[in-house]
């Protein structure tokens, strides 16, 4: 895609929504990353149910601790992979509070040395909690990223690199954050929205829907 197209691509995406938001709940940096690695492999609605609960008892890595794995497990059953999701946070919260003070790192290499922590989580976490421009590549962006040749790529990384590269600095800060929106409600897997679509003139898809139902 053309530089100019890009620019146009994410102009249109910042008019239609200029703050967006991602759509796991939390309460501060720590419960983010809770909520973010709840969320492999499962819905964010369904994150959301879970921790509903749980985030009125745990808002530290402490907290997380003093609950337990056992009585973690209680709260995000419903969800996918639960035992081993339940056992990294707990691992995760042990490490936090032995080699950070209880404090969420703000580096990415940093989370990454966390139990169940790897770079979609991490970059989910930097970019939210502590405003830092980084893309989180998930299967709805790396759909994207692909389909409408932003960013052509064989992996996660590739994309998200490719995106770091192409992405004016201006628009950088949410440029993770529309992507996904756009996957999950507009740009779908199995029938886009072409017709809705704010970019649909700027994207080279070759099997567009003519007819949104």
């Amino acid at each position: 895609m053309k530089k100019a197209h890009v620019i146009e691509f994410f102009r249109r995406l910042q008019r239609l929504d200029p703050e967006p938001k991602g759509e796991l709940n939390y309460t501060n940096p720590y419960t983010l990353l809770v909520a973010v690695a709840l969320s492999a492999q499962a819905t964010d609605i369904g994150v959301n149910k879970a921790t509903k609960d749980l985030f009125k008892v745990v808002s530290t890595p402490q907290d997380m601790l003093d609950l337990g794995e056992d009585r973690l497990k209680d709260y995000v059953k419903t969800i996918g992979l639960y035992n081993t999701k339940a056992k990294n946070i707990i691992k995760a919260a042990q490490m936090l509070v032995d080699d950070y003070g209880g404090e969420v790192p703000k580096d990415r290499e940093a989370l990454e040395r966390l139990a169940g922590v790897g770079r979609k989580t991490a970059n989910v976490v930097l970019n939210i909690a502590f405003g830092q421009p980084t893309i989180a590549v998930d299967t709805h962006l790396f759909r994207v990223g692909n389909r409408t040749k932003l960013a052509v790529g064989k992996t996660p990384l590739a994309v998200e690199l490719k995106l770091e590269k192409i992405i004016p600095k201006e628009f950088i800060r949410h440029a993770h954050h529309w992507l996904i929106l756009h996957g999950r409600y507009i740009c779908k897997a199995r029938k886009p929205h072409c017709p809705t679509c704010p970019v649909e003139d700027l994207c080279p898809y070759k099997d567009k829907t003519v007819i949104d139902d």
